[in-house]
């Protein structure tokens, strides 16, 4: 495969440059522009193992006689900057030497009988993060946000996904109306209601395929998302805390439905 031309570019008035600080720092600038960041190794690999190609990938002066081969050769347009111009552009405390500019993927359909995480206003970008990573490792290969919710490309919700991303089908801004296009049961998780998450898994009586409700992290699921749900799930805490954070109950009820498939 040839390499595509390579582009130094040294003005911090590049009209490129200006569009990656927004990419990076900006939290709904992928909107605008169709396009989003992602920065360091780890995850600008994780793109090219699920096949997504980049539009543009940027290196940093320094790191650039040393990048692997593959992230050239995938890559529509090269730009390297010097290494101050890459440390600007950074939303990281410690800046990488590589990243990559990706297009936005085309928009989906609900898809009916997949299983499906629903996430309702939940607004920590960390969090959000953390939830698709666990949706992808469990086999939920479908995440539904509900308006209000972090954006789900936003700069932080990528670095907190680890690459998940990639892996899932993913639909932002959605309403309750959309939800009943889905044809798996919704299980909603609640601190003081619903039958115990463990005896649901001791008894096999997890619905697998499912839509597990996550909600706001002080307010939970909204009342009519809970009008919606065929079961209400709560997770025991023998140690007397009052809840759990949105993201480990995600963790821990959606590796219980996981389980519950391989009983």
């Amino acid at each position: 495969m040839t390499i595509s031309p390579v582009q130094f570019l040294t003005s911090r008035d590049n009209a490129l440059l200006k569009d990656l600080r927004r990419l990076a720092v900006e939290t709904t600038a992928y909107r605008k522009q169709g396009r989003y960041w992602v920065e360091g190794d780890h995850l600008c690999r994780a793109a090219l193992a699920r096949g997504v190609r980049p539009a543009v990938a940027v290196f940093s002066e320094s790191f650039w006689p040393l990048a692997p081969v593959q992230y050239a050769q995938d890559a529509i347009k090269i730009v390297v900057i010097s290494d101050v111009l890459f440390h600007e552009i950074s939303g990281l405390e410690s800046p990488s030497s590589v990243g990559f500019v990706l297009d936005m993927p085309l928009p989906q359909s609900l898809q009916p009988n997949e299983a499906t995480v629903i996430l309702d206003r939940v607004q920590d970008a960390g969090n959000v993060g953390s939830i698709l990573r666990s949706a992808s490792a469990f086999g939920f290969k479908q995440v539904v946000a509900l308006k209000g919710t972090a954006s789900l490309w936003s700069p932080k919700v990528l670095r907190a996904g680890m690459g998940a991303h990639w892996g899932l089908h993913l639909t932002e801004g959605a309403v309750l109306d959309d939800l009943k296009k889905l044809l798996v049961p919704v299980v909603v998780t609640s601190s003081h209601r619903g039958t115990f998450l463990h005896e649901g898994l001791r008894t096999n009586s997890l619905p697998m395929p499912c839509a597990w409700a996550l909600g706001h992290e002080g307010q939970g699921v909204s009342a009519e998302l809970e009008a919606m749900a065929s079961l209400h799930v709560r997770i025991a805490q023998p140690g007397g805390e009052e809840s759990l954070n949105v993201a480990a109950a995600a963790a821990i009820c959606l590796q219980a439905s996981a389980s519950s498939a391989l009983i």
